[in-house]
């Protein structure tokens, strides 16, 4: 079982963590696998990437390139990333997340009105301002403020076409000023639509400066979608191999920073629980792939055009993690 896999992989981190730490060994130890998998990637990251990446290649064939790109060894080779066109346009889209990053104006007299409505904190003073979010690298502050738009969603997942029905840009670019002010907001007040708030959340993952699931893990993941069974004569099938599906992606988000696999879990839990109430929403698994695996997975500035044939197994690895992710974050 993928999970009785993992804890090995575990159990082996804290043998080695317990080790390798004189202040550990003979001592009472209160079992906590976050702690000692934290501990290792953190003192000896190198150790710590070689162990996962050692296991996860049982599973996966990742050729000489493709394993130096996921353990950061080379620049990542992706669809689109060649040319005198694609250099012009990764130049344009840095510009534009440099220029929304450096400038962020106070809000106006009537913006500020509005905010004090609807936050905690003072509006349209200096020291309302903790630092933009949306367009930065992923922070534990970033989370932090995304995650009001996650628990406000999970109180309104019955609301029809959730994540596909465009919210108001209006109320958007109003909520996304509060958020990048580091304020509290008060979304039960009415004054933001459910379809304000999935649509926010989705352009927050999309201004990320790389996906969550990160450059270098592109190839792993095109490499997992392909797991499939083997029959008794060792032919492959064309039925997915579930189990070494879910291990691979447990192992390979073991690589993520802590802010992105933090984020993916509330994230993969959302989108989870919203699939559930696909009865009310119409909203299935496959549905919400569609509207996520481009913010999340896709490499950045590219099109659909460039990634062709890979676009099906995108969004049903996608899909499959939303289906799955109650398995892939338990230890």
């Amino acid at each position: 079982m993928p999970l009785q896999k993992l804890s090995a992989l575990i159990e082996t981190i804290c043998n080695f963590v317990i080790c390798n730490d004189p202040s550990l060994r003979g001592q009472p130890i209160i079992f906590n696998p976050d702690f000692f998998v934290e501990k290792l990637r953190h003192e000896k990251p190198e150790v710590f990437t070689e162990l996962v990446v050692s296991n996860i290649t049982r599973l996966i064939d990742l050729p000489g390139t493709e394993l130096a790109q996921l353990m950061g060894e080379e620049e990542p080779k992706l669809p689109g990333g060649t040319g005198t066109a694609s250099g012009f346009f990764r130049s344009l889209m840095s510009l534009k997340r440099k220029a929304n990053t450096w400038h962020h104006p106070l809000p106006s007299a009537q913006t500020s009105a509005q905010l004090s409505r609807v936050t905690s904190v003072p509006v349209g003073i200096p020291g309302a301002d903790k630092g933009v979010v949306f367009g930065s690298p992923l922070t534990e502050e970033g989370i932090a403020q995304v995650s009001q738009l996650i628990e406000y969603l999970h109180k309104n997942l019955r609301v029809e076409g959730l994540f596909r029905v465009p919210g108001n840009s209006v109320r958007q670019q109003l909520l996304k000023d509060a958020l990048n002010s580091g304020l509290d907001v008060d979304l039960d007040s009415g004054e933001f639509h459910s379809n304000d708030v999935a649509t926010l959340l989705k352009v927050f993952l999309g201004e990320l400066p790389e996906p969550l699931l990160t450059r270098k893990h592109f190839h792993a993941h095109l490499k997992i979608a392909d797991l499939m069974l083997f029959d008794e004569k060792g032919n492959k099938t064309g039925a997915p191999d579930k189990e070494r599906q879910i291990e691979a992606l447990q192992l390979l988000f073991l690589l993520l920073p802590a802010p992105n696999r933090s984020l993916l879990k509330l994230l993969l839990d959302l989108l989870y629980q919203t699939a559930k109430k696909q009865d009310k929403n119409k909203m299935s698994a496959h549905n919400l792939a569609l509207m996520f695996a481009p913010h999340i997975l896709w490499p950045r500035n590219v099109t659909a055009n460039d990634l062709q044939e890979n676009i099906t197994k995108l969004n049903n690895g996608v899909a499959f993690m939303i289906k799955h992710s109650q398995k892939l974050f338990k230890q």
